[in-house]
């Protein structure tokens, strides 16, 4: 029976094949291992309740800070004066009057300067003695006077008012100048204003010799001559500069030239380029108070000299 296992085996394959073809087809079964889309178990839910804000249950007390900052100047606050000087601030000006040689009355722009507060004393000048730079007034008799150490220094001609100022790191003002500290920007006749008012000045009273044409015999201020520097407070300025009317005449930088103001220019004028006279302001105490007005202008030769005048200087603001 050699040939029969191979017979029973091919009768083996032939039943699997009908049991094969004659069976149903087996219907697909979804893999077990795909997992059912679950949401993500951080999405917020919606409250169930929205609660109602508590208030506070106790207000706190502001706490002040602990160190209070220093306050910032603005940008354009001017620089405070040196020592002795009072600040005039850049702008326009009416300078002039309808009198012979004031006029014609006219506008002026000025840059900023400084002007000193009052004319420079005899204890100033002697100073300036002392540093080997000035020389002693014309005449000393004043000069030499304990008592006057804080009057006006008098005698003093042109050239020496510009020696002291410059030794003082300053110089002469402008004739402009000297009237817009005086006057300010509003075209009063005086520093205070435009009545006259004879006790905020030292000008020619009773004490003033008999002779004298301007004399007003029903008033005294008190001096035959030259006030201490600074005694007539009342009288200052809009800018706080005092003795601006009356005590000496002041020395400035300009010549003098009769018909100056119709042909100067309107911004910083520096005077004519020449001339024989320097002009003098201020009126003194020697004169009646038309001449304490603040458009009151006379002239002299800069190397005249007398106990009428004095001087005060002036520094730019820039060069400070």
């Amino acid at each position: 029976m050699k040939g029969k296992p191979w017979t029973v085996l091919a009768v083996v394959i032939i039943l699997s094949m009908g049991l094969a073809a004659c069976g149903p087809t087996p219907t697909p079964v979804p893999p077990t291992d795909t997992p059912t889309p679950v949401p993500p178990t951080n999405t917020p839910l919606p409250p169930t309740d929205t609660p109602t804000p508590l208030p506070p249950t106790d207000t706190p007390t502001p706490v002040p800070p602990t160190d209070t900052p220093t306050p910032v100047p603005p940008t354009n606050t001017p620089p405070p004066p040196p020592p002795d000087m009072v600040y005039v601030p850049a702008g326009e000006f009416i300078m002039g009057s309808e009198w012979r040689y004031e006029k014609p009355v006219h506008t002026v722009y000025l840059d900023a300067f400084y002007i000193d507060k009052t004319e420079v004393t005899n204890a100033q000048y002697r100073q300036c003695i002392e540093a080997g730079v000035c020389t002693q007034p014309h005449n000393t008799q004043w000069y030499n006077d304990p008592s006057r150490a804080e009057h006006p220094v008098i005698c003093i001609d042109w050239y020496q008012a510009k020696a002291y100022c410059e030794w003082a790191g300053k110089r002469l003002p402008t004739e402009a100048e000297w009237e817009k500290a005086a006057r300010g920007t509003d075209g009063r006749l005086y520093p205070w204003g435009n009545t006259f008012d004879e006790s905020k000045l030292n000008f020619c009273d009773r004490n003033c010799p008999p002779s004298n044409v301007f004399r007003s015999a029903s008033l005294d201020d008190g001096y035959a001559d030259t006030a201490p520097v600074g005694n007539y407070p009342a009288g200052a300025s809009p800018y706080g500069a005092l003795d601006m009317a009356g005590n000496v005449y002041e020395w400035v930088a300009d010549w003098h030239l009769s018909d100056y103001y119709s042909q100067s220019p309107g911004r910083n004028p520096l005077g004519p380029d020449s001339g024989t006279a320097k002009v003098l302001r201020s009126g003194s105490w020697n004169d009646a108070g038309w001449g304490a007005r603040c458009a009151y202008r006379v002239l002299g030769s800069p190397d005249q000299w007398g106990e009428l005048r004095g001087f005060r200087c002036a520094r730019s603001v820039s060069s400070s």
